[in-house]
């Protein structure tokens, strides 16, 4: 349930939004890593985005901090590799669940009743 009264409204300088920016057109890193980095909702990335191509928001000359970069990057490999892990465990838990359900379907036939067999 909403809470009654005025909502906090978040003011970011300009050298945040232009930094923003700047991270979010680095080839290979997408709105929502950035956004997800800095804690800020895509939306509002996106729009931040379109103030500059606008001309509102000026992103010549800054410069984006080396670590900060190489940080996306890491976090992208990480990213990728959990995703990896998530599709081959889940693999494996079907690989599981089909041989346990093999062997109870042939174990009851295979036991032996004590009759020979010809």
């Amino acid at each position: 349930m909403a809470r009654p009264g005025p909502r906090t409204t978040y003011r970011y300088s300009d050298e945040f939004k232009a930094t923003a920016v700047r991270l979010s057109q680095l080839p290979g890193v997408s709105v929502g890593e950035v956004a997800a980095s800095l804690y800020i909702h895509p939306f509002m990335l996106s729009r931040w985005r379109r103030l500059a191509r606008e001309g509102l928001i000026v992103t010549k000359g800054v410069e984006v901090d080396k670590a900060v970069t190489a940080e996306l990057k890491a976090l992208r490999e990480v990213q990728r590799k959990y995703e990896r892990l998530k599709v081959e465990h889940d693999l494996l838990k079907k690989a599981i669940a089909f041989t346990s359900a093999r062997k109870a379907m042939s174990s009851p036939s295979s036991s032996t009743t004590g009759k020979p067999t010809r």
